[in-house]
């Protein structure tokens, strides 16, 4: 940070942080000014989980001020991450140790009963007894504070993020909605609070709920404009939206920061690149897709990188532009690095370029080693494995001619991912099995029937292209004009800036919707 702006963050009051860069955080202590502005930095990024970020701040503030509990007590809440149910509580407990070796001794550090019952509940985070248990306490030790604080907006939005913890790192929806009504309160009466706009966007990160989150997104990007998370966040009710243009935008934004933050010019594997490969291939832009993905074949050739997300970009690549020949193709990807997800993704577009070539054997090759794998699989994981194992062996039946079979076999699929929780951003499935199953009746020359399954991914996968195509064509062979035409001219505008490569589906796109009634 430039020697101004640090000297603008010390000079603030001990009371609140108020950050072009991180948005506005209250939370007063007893602390002097430099380690207050340590400490208010840090829970700014910790609301946008950064939290590298923030621990290195709270700990700036321990060594500022040895005895300031409430530095302890933010570097330790680093160590959850609730949303991505994931908690290193000997890390955290490690933390509280260096305030006191007992609970007794920490709480005695704490200023005031304020402070107090904040230790006392990060003290149950980190407890004893099994995760769950301990996260639902301290959800309840949250709402305690909240009830004898009520105008504590901190306390609110951390008991906003807790309830958004409870599920373990599946959605329910109810506890969802509960928090999205607390965080939507903070985001009223603080409309740069980083953390409110931030749990909102969770609490309605569904293409259900997302229309409820889109002024939070529209927000949270310039709220935290030195938060590469903020940036990519926003992206997520914009993809349950189908919003590519801006997907796209938030996600370039995110590795700019990502880069800058790093003193690097480009990124090119990460989170934010897979979601930036994914709205160019939406947006028909596959040659910048390629870029990314190759620029992430750099990074781990280079050894700065294991190749999980290359492999996600590369499968993901395959499956939704069908380039199959291409550079992004030829890439070499260490299986034996990946995670079980990605392995199964990287079989399942082997397998689908084979069975659509006519390779039957080979498909079914990228099918055994499938279902090998799924046979060995832990049961918490075999869901969107196994929807991805019957949408390959649907794929297989169809190129052996076995119709019917595949269309039951896709029907399986579909109606086993629907059973899922669902999984927020690009589908956790690589391939959406009522996709599938609209391209495999389209094929069989039952339009009318391929129009409605297209229909029904669309709602699952809003604005995604590959289902808007089969909508138009599909529509326009059972002689669904409206539908076509519409269809068609959503794509059009989409592929406003797509390759030259795709200029033959743009026409298609743009004369049918000319001709619309």
């Amino acid at each position: 940070m430039k020697t101004a702006v640090m000297l603008a963050l010390l000079m603030l009051p001990v009371a609140g942080l108020e950050s072009q860069e991180l948005g506005t955080v209250h939370f007063p202590t007893t602390a002097g000014p430099e380690a207050q502005a340590h400490f208010l930095r840090g829970l700014a990024l910790l609301h946008s989980f950064e939290y590298d970020r923030a621990a290195r701040e709270f700990r700036q503030a321990q060594r500022i001020e040895p005895g300031f509990a409430m530095a302890y007590w933010g570097e330790a809440l680093t160590y959850t991450h609730p949303i991505w149910n994931q908690q290193d509580r000997d890390a955290a407990r490690a933390v509280l140790g260096r305030l006191g070796d007992t609970r007794a001794a920490r709480l005695s550090r704490a200023a005031d009963a304020r402070e107090r019952a904040y230790l006392e509940a990060v003290e149950i985070l980190y407890g004893d007894g099994p995760k769950a248990r301990r996260d639902t306490l301290y959800a309840s030790a949250m709402e305690r504070i909240v009830r004898e604080y009520p105008d504590d907006q901190e306390a609110k939005a951390l008991y906003a993020l807790a309830l958004l913890g409870l599920g373990q790192g599946v959605r329910d929806v109810p506890t969802y909605m509960r928090a999205a009504a607390i965080a939507q309160e903070v985001f009223e009466a603080n409309p740069n609070h980083p953390g409110a706009a931030h749990y909102i966007i969770h609490a309605f990160d569904d293409p259900v709920h997302a229309p409820l989150g889109l002024k939070a997104a529209r927000a949270y990007s310039a709220i935290a404009p030195d938060a590469p998370h903020a940036q990519h966040m926003t992206s997520h009710i914009f993809v349950a939206m189908g919003m590519w243009d801006d997907v796209v935008r938030a996600n370039e934004q995110a590795t700019a920061v990502t880069a800058r933050l790093a003193g690097r010019s480009r990124v090119g594997c990460g989170h934010y690149n897979e979601w930036l490969a994914y709205g160019y291939a939406q947006q028909g832009r596959y040659r910048d897709a390629a870029r990314l993905v190759m620029e992430c074949v750099e990074e781990v050739e280079s050894g700065r990188r294991n190749p999980v997300s290359l492999g996600m970009m590369k499968a993901r690549y395959l499956i939704d532009t069908g380039d199959w020949s291409g550079t992004v193709a030829a890439a070499r990807v260490d299986t034996a690095q990946v995670t079980p997800p990605v392995r199964f993704a990287l079989d399942l577009a082997a397998g689908l370029e084979a069975a659509a070539a006519g390779e039957s054997v080979e498909a079914r090759r990228a099918l055994s080693r499938m279902e090998q794998r799924l046979q060995r699989s832990p049961g918490g994981e075999r869901g969107n494995l196994e929807v991805m194992t019957l949408v390959l062996r649907a794929a297989v039946l169809h190129a052996e001619g076995r119709s019917e079979e595949a269309l039951e076999t896709a029907e399986r699929a579909a109606r086993l991912e629907a059973d899922l929780p669902y999984e927020f951003g690009p589908p956790a499935t690589y391939k959406p099995p009522r996709e599938l199953r609209g391209e495999l009746l389209l094929s069989s020359g039952r339009a009318e029937e391929a129009a409605k399954e297209f229909r029904r991914a669309l709602e699952r996968t809003p604005g995604r292209t590959q289902a808007l195509l089969g909508l138009a064509r599909a529509a326009s062979r059972a002689g669904e004009v409206e539908t076509a035409a519409a269809a068609y001219a959503q794509l059009a505008e989409i592929w406003k800036a797509a390759d030259s490569a795709l200029g033959a589906l743009r026409e298609e796109a743009l004369g049918f919707a000319r001709r619309r009634p």
